[in-house]
């Protein structure tokens, strides 16, 4: 694992010995797949290889998101799964340069991200309650 994410780790302990490295240029086509399988595992490893350093996450039009570069984004993902939440992805669908993701929670409840991605992975990140809402932020 890289010097910027040092003290994160998979949920499971491991090393995140996961599929072959992915080179840039990455496209959401390329690395929707992957998304799925390390957000299904809550592999941290598995998701720094997806995350842009400079990525941000945050409210939807948050101009100043919590989140604002990959070790955050990591670190809040340790901390929910450390806290005992959970999520299984429901669904990852394509559109042109971004992913919506749909999310079940431990609790029952459903949310959806979108995932915009650049060439050297995701760079930002939008949490929404409902898919419409998500949806409507998708590029055209």
């Amino acid at each position: 694992m890289s010097d910027d994410i040092e003290g994160v780790r998979s949920a499971d302990g491991g090393s995140g010995s996961g599929p072959a490295p992915l080179r840039a240029p990455l496209t959401a086509a390329a690395i929707a797949d992957r998304v799925r399988l390390a957000l299904d595992a809550a592999d941290l490893d598995q998701m720094a290889a997806l995350l842009s350093p400079d990525v941000h996450w945050g409210a939807p039009d948050d101009p100043t998101p919590p989140c604002r570069n990959r070790t955050q984004v990591l670190r809040w993902y340790a901390a929910a799964r450390a806290e005992g939440r959970r999520a299984a992805v429901t669904e990852v669908e394509i559109h042109g340069n971004a992913l919506l993701v749909g999310l079940r929670l431990h609790d029952g409840h459903e949310r959806w991200q979108v995932l915009r991605v650049g060439p050297d992975g995701v760079n930002d990140i939008r949490g929404y309650e409902d898919r419409p809402s998500a949806l409507e932020k998708l590029p055209r």
